[in-house]
Order: structure tokens, then sequence, then C-alpha cells
């Protein structure tokens, strides 16, 4: 078994003002040889963006992207015509494929938004772009994963699907409940980040926004070690 720790504190940090960032990955301005990606997972970015102000139109391609507001709300728009609010509760995933211009701002004036976006190499270049987001009840589904975001093929997925073998699960358990979680993909690792709480993965004890990569197993056993504790699980193909 293979692990490397990421404290939060050792992430890279940015304050614009409007936008207060850490970046888990190479990222801007941020640079670390050692933390450009893990595998296929290419960006974990943490952004409290203040009220009312937001990313304007920029552009991207070839690149899956994730968000997951954890308070607050998002507003999206996108060259493809979509627009709309993300709610914290809520997925938005998006394939940028041969490419695609969006904006995002902060839906509220009087309130902050905090939201991880997440960016994965995809399996596969010049798709035609897309989006999608759905409602997921994270709160009245304790001590359980739950699935956000899986391949296309999977007939398992009730959630999102990206272009690429990746498998994202969330989950809010009790103090003391343990589990086991099993890799969906035979080479595939795992990059576990912290989203409330306190959690301990295969004997590593990790706090409030720290992160922890195991590749090279089957198996990870991890506990809750407080209430209310929330993880969020990214099984990403380790070769791409």
């Amino acid at each position: 078994m293979k692990t490397t720790l990421y404290r939060a504190s050792s992430r890279g940090h940015a304050n614009h003002g409007w936008l207060d960032t850490h970046h888990t990955f190479s990222f801007a301005n941020y640079y670390d040889p050692n933390r450009v990606h893990f595998g296929a997972l290419r960006v974990i970015n943490d952004d409290i963006v203040k009220g009312g102000e937001g990313f304007g139109t920029h552009p991207h391609d070839n690149m899956e992207i994730i968000s997951i507001p954890l308070y607050g709300a998002l507003e999206h728009k996108d060259s493809m015509g979509y627009t709309g609010v993300i709610h914290a509760g809520e997925v938005q995933v998006m394939s940028a494929g041969t490419g695609i211009t969006h904006s995002e701002y902060n839906a509220n004036e009087d309130k902050p938004v905090n939201f991880f976006q997440i960016w994965v190499f995809p399996n596969k270049k010049g798709v035609e772009p897309r989006y999608d987001q759905k409602v997921f009840n994270f709160i009245h589904n304790k001590n359980q994963l739950i699935q956000i975001v899986a391949p296309k093929d999977d007939v398992s997925n009730t959630g999102l699907w990206i272009h690429q073998d990746a498998w994202f699960n969330i989950g809010t358990f009790d103090k003391g409940i343990g589990f086991e979680y099993n890799m969906r993909k035979q080479g595939n690792g795992v990059f576990a980040m912290v989203v409330e709480g306190e959690f301990t993965i295969e004997g590593q004890k990790l706090h409030f926004r720290d992160g922890f990569s195991i590749s090279d197993t089957d198996t990870i056993k991890i506990t809750a070690d407080s209430e209310n504790a929330r993880i969020l699980l990214m099984d990403v193909p380790m070769s791409f």
C-alpha cells in the first residue's frame, strides 16, 4: 500500500479579496512539483467566494469538471446555453471536450458560497461538451457512502457520469462508525478529502480538509472519529 498525507495547512493558498482559495494540487500561482496530480485527478480547489462575486467567463477544454457546493449557492452560465443555480446538496458535472466557456458566480449578494471544484483528466479527448447536475440527499442518508459520479457505462450508476473510469462518493458518518472501501477498478487509487470532522484511514488521523491518497491496494479501512463527519472519496485511474 502506498499513501501520501496532504495536510490542509500545506495546501496552496491565495486570497484575492473576493475569492479565498486553497489548492491541493498545483494551480495558478501555486506550484509544487510533488503535487501536480494524483493519477487522473488533476485539481481540487476549495473556493470561498464573497456575495455577488465570482469567476467571469473563461474557457476549458478536454477536462471533466465536478463542482460540489458545501454551503451557499453557485450560479452557472455556459456557452452551451445552460443557466442555473447549484445549491449545497447538489453536484454539477461538465465535460469540456472540444471546448466551452462558462462563468460561476455566488448566487447570493449577502453571504459566501464554498465549493469544491475538481478536475479529472478524461479517457477520451475531443468529445462533445455536456453539462448535468443532480440533487443528493446527503443529510438524510447517514452512515453510508452515496455515489455521486461514475463512468458512463457503469450500470450501477445512480448519479452523474464523466468520461473516465472514476467513482466519487460522499458520506456523512456518526462517531465510531467504521467501514471498508473497495477499489472499483484494478489499478485505481483513492484520494480521500475530509469535508467535515475527523477520520482515521489505515491508521492515519485526518482532520478538517486534510487529504490522503492511497494506491497499490484493493481495500481501505476508514473510521469516523467525530459526529457528522463527512468524507469525499475519489477513486481514479493511476495511469490513463
